[in-house]
């Protein structure tokens, strides 16, 4: 067993990623012969379901681009459902102290490592029970990033940072930059000035920092300081804007203005 997209980072290859909203095999296929290194699966914003994960799992499969999956929550029970459908890079959401962080590792290992359950029998990842010596191979294989994104968080990153099975740290711009008290503008420099900052500890702990960014010029501003997996776009913001320049160019009217955001 591999984890392709966790052996790049270790090695300190940059991966450039795209966010996935649309809750489609069909689109993630689309995306996944796009050329990106990998592909978010989002479980906490997107209306995605164990199923629909799944399917597009199993679409971007055949692919180069890596899939990593972000549940909606730090919870071992859907951990272990993502885990056992196949997801080997998950992104762990709102991860506050190194606490939060252990038991995200935790909920990805198998004891004694860890608390994952064992139902391997049942488990697209070790093809029910056809992958030789699965459960003693998978703990390896798996790829944990925690995702920061509050003050709180970045008080403790130096904590966070010490977890034992942490491979990357994830700062979330948007929500930092609300917490920050600069909502909706994660340009903001004391936001920015935070960003660099925490892109600078990660590396010297020797960890992968990662982060979500449309901003062409501030995305390879990350990359630059030594971010090593960007997401640079999401799905649904290209389709909805590219749909509207489409429609404004025949002469539609502009729709409403929306926020300039992260994404």
């Amino acid at each position: 067993m591999n984890n392709a997209f966790k052996d790049a980072i270790k090695a300190g290859r940059p991966q450039i990623g795209l966010w996935l909203g649309l809750t489609s095999s069909y689109s993630a296929e689309l995306l996944a012969g796009a050329g990106f290194d990998w592909l978010l699966i989002d479980g906490e914003h997107a209306p995605n379901s164990v199923q629909t994960i799944l399917t597009q799992l199993q679409a971007i499969a055949p692919y180069p681009s890596q899939p990593v999956v972000r549940p909606s929550w730090n919870d071992p029970v859907q951990i272990k459902q993502l885990l056992d459908i196949g997801a080997q890079t998950l992104l762990v959401p709102m991860v506050q102290n190194a606490d939060e962080a252990r038991l995200a590792v935790k909920a990805t290992r198998y004891p004694p490592a860890g608390i994952r359950g064992v139902g391997s029998a049942l488990a697209r990842a070790s093809r029910w029970n056809r992958v030789p010596d699965y459960l003693h191979q998978a703990n390896d294989a798996m790829c944990v990033l925690v995702q920061i994104e509050t003050r709180e968080a970045l008080n403790n990153l130096p904590q966070i940072l010490d977890v034992e099975g942490v491979d990357g740290v994830f700062i979330g711009p948007a929500d930092l930059s609300a917490d920050m008290g600069f909502s909706g503008n994660p340009q903001h420099p004391e936001v920015q000035a935070a960003i660099e900052h925490a892109i600078g500890q990660i590396r010297a702990a020797g960890k992968a920092p990662g982060i979500l960014m449309a901003n062409e010029q501030l995305a390879k501003r990350y990359l630059q300081l030594g971010a090593l997996f960007v997401a640079v776009g999401v799905d649904t913001t290209l389709l909805a804007r590219g749909a509207e320049a489409l429609a404004a160019r025949f002469g539609a009217e502009k729709t409403a203005e929306g926020s300039s955001g992260v994404y």
